[in-house]
């Protein structure tokens, strides 16, 4: 018997199955950090408060401009390589081109805050820069066999858990992490990336799609 890939198993799926085991994905992921904290930081709504930290200066110059600049990369390299170098399987097309706005941002936001608190906000904090954006780009396996996506991936991670090394601010990685998946999502939706010109999108940050 033929075993199916993730991209064919999320063909299979309705929208609504794809949306309730994305949600799942991430309060696992919540539930990890709560539980994770609980055992290492000393303190955890102080060291939680810690973590959380609002500064007009660093959200607009280390959470946007980082986003931005990501965001830009992605649509250059997409209109400038050949479409298989960034064919993920369909599988983002499938979880946003039939959402309406309101839905892909919640997801989005879901997704970058569940993540980012969990591999910064624990894993970071507690196991350093490099062990914590090294788990963040292996939880894309699945693009182990796309050189493109992969090196994509790790350089996202690596990107956005540097910007936390220097701030070690929850605030401006979920905003970078949110600012990449939302306006590539939407890029989907209206049928700029991945539907009109035949290309698809893929996350090059390791939030994009079921990750």
């Amino acid at each position: 018997m033929t075993r199916k890939s993730q991209a064919d198993l999320i063909h299979e799926m309705t929208d609504r199955q794809v949306t309730v085991q994305l949600i799942i994905s991430q309060l696992i992921f919540i539930l990890l950090a709560v539980f994770g904290s609980l055992i290492l930081f000393d303190s955890f709504w102080s060291d939680w408060g810690r973590l959380f930290q609002f500064s007009l200066h660093q959200w607009f110059w280390y959470g946007c401009i980082p986003g931005l600049i990501v965001l830009l990369i992605d649509i250059i390299l997409v209109y400038s390589l050949p479409k298989k170098y960034y064919d993920d399987g369909g599988i983002n097309e499938k979880v946003f081109r039939n959402r309406s706005i309101g839905s892909i941002f919640g997801i989005t936001l879901l997704i970058a805050v569940c993540e980012e608190v969990l591999f910064r906000g624990v894993l970071h904090t507690e196991f350093g820069y490099f062990a914590a954006s090294l788990l963040f780009a292996i939880m894309h396996i699945r693009y182990l066999k796309k050189i493109v996506l992969l090196v994509s991936v790790l350089f996202v991670s690596f990107f956005i858990g540097y910007v936390y090394e220097i701030t070690g601010n929850l605030m401006v990685t979920i905003t970078s992490h949110f600012i990449i998946d939302f306006f590539l999502a939407l890029w989907i939706r209206f049928g700029k990336w991945g539907g009109a010109d035949g290309r698809r999108i893929t996350a090059t940050n390791p939030s994009r799609g079921l990750e």
